[in-house]
């Protein structure tokens, strides 16, 4: 036996002991971080229904303003029809970029190069070159632009062999 065998033992041991006090040291902090985050969320939560509830009152006030004039169905029309506007503004003013800002509809977004817009089409990208002699040489097609298809071809649309 050599006389530095019982030292191993005794690294392998201060070793286990390290990791256990550093694994109990980020758990506390880990729980305490999480008990603070628990704590703004459920004052958020508290927040928004309270929210909720405020808007709701609001809008109910608003109908029975209108209803002092007006038959209650109409009230209630004139009501559901300005939240409504409201909340398209609101939404319009979530979305980014310019074109939602100009009022355009989902679906019919701008979708060239460099808009960014998800969701409609993507933009085509540019042609690739003509396959066969070089393309601008004598007897190929020009740089970019692709031949017309023979009028005999089965491939055409509208036509047939």
């Amino acid at each position: 036996m050599k006389p530095l065998d019982h030292l191993e033992h005794l690294d392998k041991h201060l070793v286990d002991e390290l990791a256990q006090v550093a694994r109990e040291t980020v758990r506390d902090e880990l729980r305490e971080q999480t008990r603070k985050q628990r704590r703004k969320a459920a004052l958020y939560a508290a927040s928004g229904a309270l929210a909720l509830y405020a808007g709701a009152a609001l809008a109910l006030a608003v109908g029975l303003a209108l209803a002092l004039g007006l038959p209650d169905w109409a009230a209630a029309l004139i009501t559901a029809a300005i939240l409504g506007a409201v909340a398209y503004v609101l939404r319009g003013m979530a979305r980014p970029g310019p074109a939602h800002a100009a009022g355009m509809t989902p679906g019919h977004e701008s979708t060239g190069p460099g808009t960014g817009v998800p969701g409609g089409v993507p933009p085509v990208p540019p042609a690739p070159p003509a396959a066969g002699p070089v393309a601008g040489a004598a007897g190929g097609p020009a740089p970019g632009l692709v031949p017309p298809r023979p009028t005999d071809d089965p491939d055409v649309p509208g036509r047939r062999a």
